[in-house]
């Protein structure tokens, strides 16, 4: 008898109060498959968590979590991964601009074999909806050159839409401290490790409720790290472990000589 794909939902959250009720009332009417929906907040203050709360009575599967890790997003999707319980972890935002009936077809990719799926704007089927021009400029440009010339296995690396291997993601470790870069550093990892990545298209929809603060000039050096960072030849899981202590150390150092980052909004590049 086949066993059940088991998947847990990743959704950091950050000040969108009531705006998050839809989204979350979407994700738990499309989602078919045995699922826990791990809904991760930065504080206890956030006027997210009464709403999420309020969710987590009519849904069991819907779960608060409070990150212990610091604040950001990166940090909330590590915290939300780290706490998953199945082996198929989905990242998605809680701004309602992912398509939710896609979370199944992700997670059975990769319980299929795949480390990395991804859900893609920029392949056959996909599209973006809205958003700043030149966001949309510069992730397409990304996604296509890594896609031609690195060939990391997706047309979208950057999008933060994606189903993980959560092994492989605990094996190999999330460096990124600034926003949603994470999406493009895993794909990058996955690509020099060799390792298999696949991608279904997707329709993405700019936020209809709140406001961006999506800061272009503080995150797009985290960006480019990762995109230079797929160019390089196959490693070893060794050589990444190395590559990672190098990189944690001079993310410290940098942060001991510099302002500390503010909390940005929930954005994919």
């Amino acid at each position: 008898m086949t066993r059940p794909v088991q998947v847990s939902v990743i959704i950091p959250v950050y000040h969108e109060g009531q705006a998050v009720i839809r989204p979350l009332e979407r994700i738990g009417a499309e989602v078919m498959l045995p699922a826990e929906i791990l809904v991760v907040h930065d504080t206890p203050e956030d006027p997210t968590v009464p709403h999420i709360r309020h969710a987590a009575q009519r849904d069991p599967r819907i779960r608060p979590l409070l990150n212990t890790y610091g604040h950001g997003p990166a940090h909330a999707i590590r915290y939300g991964i780290d706490h998953a319980t199945a082996p198929v972890a989905v990242v998605t935002m809680a701004d309602g601009c992912d398509d939710p009936r896609q979370i199944d077809e992700l997670a059975r990719l990769v319980d299929r074999g795949v480390v990395v799926a991804a859900a893609s704007r920029y392949m056959p089927g996909g599209q973006q909806v809205g958003g700043p021009r030149l966001k949309r400029l510069l992730s397409q440009t990304a996604g296509r050159t890594l896609h031609l010339l690195a060939r990391v296995g997706t047309r979208d690396a950057t999008n933060s839409f994606k189903a993980y291997d959560t092994h492989f993601v605990r094996q190999v470790g999330i460096d990124s401290t600034t926003g949603f870069e994470i999406g493009l550093e895993l794909t990058a990892k996955a690509t020099r490790l060799r390792q298999p990545v696949a991608e279904i298209p997707t329709i993405w929809l700019d936020r209809q409720l709140g406001q961006s603060h999506f800061d272009l000039g503080r995150f797009l050096p985290s960006y480019l790290h990762w995109y230079l960072y797929a160019f390089g030849p196959r490693i070893t899981p060794q050589q990444l472990t190395h590559h990672r202590t190098r990189h944690n150390h001079r993310t410290r150092r940098t942060r001991r000589s510099g302002p500390a980052a503010a909390r940005p909004e929930h954005e994919t590049i």
